[in-house]
């Protein structure tokens, strides 16, 4: 079967599913988006990568991605490759001394693998006609595009941290990595990038 290149377009919060948000991934190539619901902690581990978010500890998905390092385990691509009763089923396609390697792999994690190995990420047809679609506009087809934080407690926006020298902002920086708050990291490091140039 003809594989057929994805890219991650975005993420969004479901309207219809509380706690659930959606990772849109686009057709390269071609019009067709593919949403796949998948749960905050997976849509945290997609957005810190995507945004790269430099945080203390590692995280699960990070952990994986050392792992792979330490025992010489590159990451090929990732495949869509099944979809049964509304669940998607992806592959991590690895290679290891020469030798191909699959594994079975939630979808939502296997794409958090895949941003954090900056390899492609494949489907097949069938699923592309099972479950793609067209959208315009996101909120018309269920999904509200939206951050992840938004159902978070409100965090100092930019124009409070522009107030803050920068000492502040780096202990605040630690400080929101440490709570694992990485939305709000990601902006503390755009202002302090901001103030870099």
């Amino acid at each position: 079967m003809r594989k057929i290149e994805l890219e991650i377009a975005g993420l969004s919060h479901t309207i219809t599913q509380s706690q659930s948000y959606a990772v849109l991934l686009s057709e390269i190539n071609g019009v067709r988006k593919l949403p796949i619901v998948i749960g905050a902690f997976e849509a945290q581990a997609i957005a810190v990568a995507i945004e790269k978010v430099t945080i203390n500890r590692p995280l699960s998905h990070d952990l994986i991605k050392n792992i792979f390092g330490v025992f010489n385990i590159q990451l090929k691509e990732v495949v869509i490759d099944n979809l049964q009763d509304g669940i998607f089923y992806a592959k991590l396609i690895c290679e290891h001394e020469g030798q191909e390697i699959e594994v079975d792999s939630r979808t939502s994690d296997a794409l958090a693998l895949a941003v954090r190995f900056s390899c492609p990420v494949f489907t097949y047809e069938f699923i592309l006609e099972a479950a793609g679609t067209i959208i315009n506009e996101p909120e018309k087809e269920g999904f509200e595009e939206t951050e992840l934080a938004e159902k978070q407690p409100a965090k100092k926006t930019r124009a409070d941290y522009t107030k803050l020298t920068l000492k502040e902002l780096q202990d605040k920086l630690k400080e929101l990595l440490d709570k694992e708050d990485y939305e709000g990291a990601a902006r503390i490091r755009d202002e302090i990038g901001k103030r870099g140039k």
